[in-house]
């Protein structure tokens, strides 16, 4: 199946979108992920994505409406659903997410789950934050995970 990427410039640096024909499959958020051969390759998930990504940083979306596919573990697809029900401007502990799939001691389970999610801010891992409210890991690293929280209008 082809991949399709594009970047989308956005306050925090640029993020790189990947696309099968079919739905938003990754989300780098770190600069980390090789970049492709060739030019960027757009798609219309790609080019909705990219019209949501503006949305979201301009302040005028709260979540994102798009196909996604994911592969990981039956563990990590439940935590990345449940990810994806926490209201924008709100967070959640690790333990609070692990106790809502029933594993009230899998908190550092949730936690490598978030740090293998693929697709970031569209599932915001980065709404999940330490037992005290500390802000902890995140791909993006912790200024980009403060910025993304106080731009959901949480005070840190």
């Amino acid at each position: 199946m082809k991949t399709y990427w594009t970047e989308v410039p956005s306050p925090v640096g640029k993020i790189r979108i990947f696309a099968d024909e079919d739905a938003l499959t990754y989300v780098d958020i770190s600069g980390e992920c090789p970049r492709p051969k060739g030019n960027p390759a757009r798609n219309d998930v790609l080019r909705k994505a990219e019209k949501q990504f503006a949305e979201y940083f301009a302040g005028k979306r709260e979540e994102f409406d798009l196909p996604l596919s994911f592969e990981g573990t039956e563990f990590q697809k439940k935590v990345w659903k449940a990810l994806q029900r926490i209201p924008f401007g709100q967070t959640r502990t690790y333990g609070q997410i692990a106790k809502s799939l029933k594993s009230p001691a899998a908190s550092r389970a949730v936690g490598t789950a978030c740090g293998r999610n693929p697709l970031s801010i569209v599932i915001p891992c980065h709404r999940v934050v330490g037992s005290n409210g500390s802000l902890t890991g995140f791909g993006g690293g912790l200024a980009m995970k403060e910025w993304l929280l106080k731009h959901e209008g949480l005070s840190l």
